[in-house]
């Protein structure tokens, strides 16, 4: 069916744009997947035992607490890497979608994490970490919130070539 889409003529900019939109979103759910459960690089080994956190904050308190002991890389790819790695999520969503709600994008963020740690969790590869649903989820909004913020550009721009176009 995506095949069949690339071969129709684009009707306009909205179409391409979505499908642009869709194909970057499949590349991406694609290295996320790839990334989160089966790179080695992520430490994603195997344990003998299954590791969890369900306290919300623990993990996010005790890796400020001890950054100076772990080291600001730990820290930072732990922290801020949870956000980051989820707002192309929360950007290309929206971008391929009709549906370009904030509940929905905030939803279906924490539905995939939940996802990916379930299967952390059920394959004992990484853990299962509640701090991990907020921030990735947290990820997923500040991507919606940069997508609403350059569509609006997109548009007033848009608008702004239009007038000038008239006169």
């Amino acid at each position: 069916m995506i095949i069949m889409k690339f071969m129709e003529p684009m009707k306009n900019k909205r179409e391409r744009r979505r499908l642009v939109g869709k194909l970057l979103f499949i590349l991406y759910v694609a290295f996320l997947i790839y990334f989160l459960l089966f790179s080695d690089w992520y430490g994603r080994s195997p344990h003998l035992q299954y590791r969890y956190n369900l306290v919300p904050l623990k993990e996010i308190k005790r890796f400020w607490e001890y950054r100076e002991v772990m080291g600001m890389y730990a820290v930072l790819t732990n922290l801020v890497g949870n956000i980051l790695i989820f707002i192309p999520f929360g950007f290309f969503l929206p971008m391929g979608s009709a549906k370009k709600s904030f509940a929905v994008t905030t939803l279906l963020s924490f539905f995939l994490s939940l996802g990916i740690e379930t299967f952390q969790l059920l394959t004992k590869i990484g853990s299962f970490d509640v701090d991990d649903l907020l921030l990735n989820t947290l990820g997923g909004i500040v991507g919606y919130l940069l997508y609403r913020v350059l569509s609006y550009i997109r548009r007033r721009m848009y608008e702004k070539e239009t007038k000038a176009g008239k006169n």
